[in-house]
């Protein structure tokens, strides 16, 4: 299908249309989207746009459920993104705080932002025909559908969540709050904690979280106190895990492998600061801009570079690292409460290609690592296949591999910790840990 140009005059509704239809048509990313839509908006149209089109993401099922009750065909060609200015304008009357004066006649308006002049009156009638026969109200025995997910990622939950599926989905559908990582290179979280209380910031703390804190309203984060003197960064409490399981000591040598945007290497460097060599490697060279921006304000030294991890002949010195964070590519199915139009990027067939990318990127690692070194393997993502499965198999096929617990529950064959989405707050994550037997020993 060919891309639909942004339109040339801004419109909020259009514009957020625009982000809607690039998302679901052209399978691109809502960062990628509202990068692009939120240049030529203020910052509070820019919160609305993202919230409205990450909200169509959340509850997608249901609205084009309605939609195809609501239109007598669908619209092809250019007019597909009226479809999506559809969505948004059900979104608006169904979930949002926006008048219903206005989330009808401003949408209609939106139509010929978008080139659809003459489809106004479909709009109107939809959006109407919406309002008058209570379609909202309407009971939909269809669980797939209510639970906003795809049905392929649905129906792993259920089978690898059982008893817990429901309440996984619940808090893949619920908001993310907001976690900052006090950088303790340059301010104590006590000091920090009192800057805040200055600028009426409202915050809890976590006490699993030595360097964490969770903000108690959504904020403009560059408006915090100390953000341009690099006091924090902007990181999920189960990311803040990885630096500390993963146990640097003064004098290793640290690869961060798949580290953009860079928020466990600088935890890796606050942490440890005295490290002999610390190495954040990404093969998306566009992404390590944002590692390098990260590590400028955060005030880290670290070498960085780019570089396929399957491949370490093409980057690595041939010094063997003490320690290893792999934080692998993979299905994200952790964090879609941040990210949700992840569960419309993600496909099933997917996921056999990303186990089969971390195996090759494990082994390759593995040959990297110093006997004794320790390696640890992270994702963002729920599925046993590309965690514990993946690990059990690793350990299986790999003599001088062994486990070294994170949680005392773990077993060869069940491997790891899988954080669930909500847990302690946290999005959902696994960490396994991995040591290389010193053969000399």
């Amino acid at each position: 299908m060919n891309p639909f140009p942004l339109p040339k005059q801004k419109n909020l509704r259009a514009d957020c249309a625009w982000v809607i239809y690039q998302i679901l048509e052209q399978g691109k990313s809502s960062r990628e989207c509202l990068e692009r839509v939120q240049r030529r908006h203020n910052a509070r149209d820019n919160g609305w746009i993202q919230e409205m089109s990450l909200g169509v993401m959340r509850r997608l099922p249901l609205l084009q459920y309605w939609l195809r009750t609501l239109l007598d065909r669908p619209l092809k060609g250019n007019k597909k993104v009226i479809e999506h200015l559809i969505l948004l304008g059900l979104y608006q009357l169904q979930f949002s705080r926006v008048s219903q004066h206005a989330a009808v006649g401003e949408t209609v308006a939106a139509a010929s932002y978008l080139g659809g002049a003459g489809l106004k009156g479909l709009v109107n009638a939809v959006l109407r025909n919406f309002q008058r026969d209570n379609v909202g109200d309407k009971p939909i025995d269809n669980p797939i559908i209510e639970s906003g997910l795809p049905k392929w990622l649905y129906n792993a939950i259920e089978q690898s969540y059982a008893d817990k599926a429901e309440a996984v989905r619940e808090a893949t559908n619920a908001m993310a709050p907001i976690w900052l990582r006090v950088n303790r290179q340059q301010i104590s979280l006590s000091s920090y904690t009192q800057l805040l209380d200055e600028a009426q910031v409202g915050y809890t703390l976590s006490t699993s979280h030595p360097d964490g804190l969770i903000l108690e309203q959504r904020q403009e984060i560059t408006a915090l106190p100390g953000f341009e003197k690099g006091y924090f960064a902007v990181q999920d409490g189960a990311a803040q895990l990885a630096a500390h399981l993963l146990g640097a000591q003064p004098g290793d040598r640290v690869l961060d492998c798949c580290a953009a945007p860079g928020g466990k290497t600088g935890h890796i460097a606050e942490v440890t600061p005295q490290l002999d060599y610390l190495l954040a490697l990404d093969a998306d060279e566009s992404r390590l801009k944002r590692v390098k921006e990260n590590m400028i304000r955060l005030k880290h030294s670290v070498d960085i570079k780019q570089g396929d991890a399957a491949n370490p002949s093409t980057w690595w010195d041939g010094v063997p690292f003490d320690k290893i964070l792999l934080d692998a590519p993979c299905s994200a199915t952790g964090v879609i409460r941040r990210h949700p139009d992840i569960r419309w990027l993600r496909k099933a067939s997917d996921i056999d290609k990303l186990a089969t990318l971390q195996r090759d990127i494990l082994d390759a690692l593995w040959a990297t690592l110093k006997p004794g070194g320790t390696l640890l393997y992270a994702t963002c993502s729920i599925l046993p296949q590309e965690n514990k499965l993946q690990i059990s198999q690793f350990l299986n096929d790999t003599p001088d591999a062994q486990l070294l617990p994170v949680i005392k529950t773990e077993t060869r064959e069940s491997p790891g910790r899988q954080i669930l989405p909500g847990e302690a707050q946290m999005d959902g994550f696994y960490y396994a840990r991995l040591v290389k037997s010193d053969k000399s020993v």
